[in-house]
């Protein structure tokens, strides 16, 4: 071991070892996108629930009108961004392995992305296709 004074101030001995700086970040992302999915979730079950009984054609209306086709995308986005973020804090907790943390943090967000860009396209099919 080293006899001599550490010189360095506590804060000098622990800089470089704490988050890797983008913690804050990605808490307030997930608080946004949990604040922003509040009303949307609301809305779309109130939504689902007055579609109740409705054929595909008045539902497919439904979804063709812009306001209600942008909200869904809106939905869509911030649900699939929430889970990709809560997940990710998931498997950096938990999983221990480098190797596979690496794979599965890689899986959930081509996943995410691939489920989210499908439903997007769905809903502007169903925008765009409508008339």
């Amino acid at each position: 071991m080293n006899d001599q004074p550490n010189l360095r101030s506590p804060l000098g001995r622990v800089r470089g070892l704490g988050s890797a700086k983008d913690g804050t970040g990605h808490w307030w992302a997930q608080r946004l996108t949990a604040l922003a999915l509040i009303p949307l979730t609301i809305w779309f079950v109130g939504a689902v629930v007055s579609l109740i009984g409705a054929d595909y054609a008045a539902v497919a209306a439904w979804i063709a009108s812009p306001v209600v086709a942008g909200l869904l995308i809106l939905l869509i986005v911030a649900t699939f961004y929430h889970a990709a973020l809560g997940l990710q804090v998931v498997i950096e907790d938990y999983v221990h392995g480098e190797g596979a943390k690496i794979a599965l943090l890689l899986f959930v967000k081509a996943l995410t992305v691939v489920l989210s860009l499908s439903a997007v396209l769905s809903v502007l099919t169903l925008l765009f296709t409508r008339a």
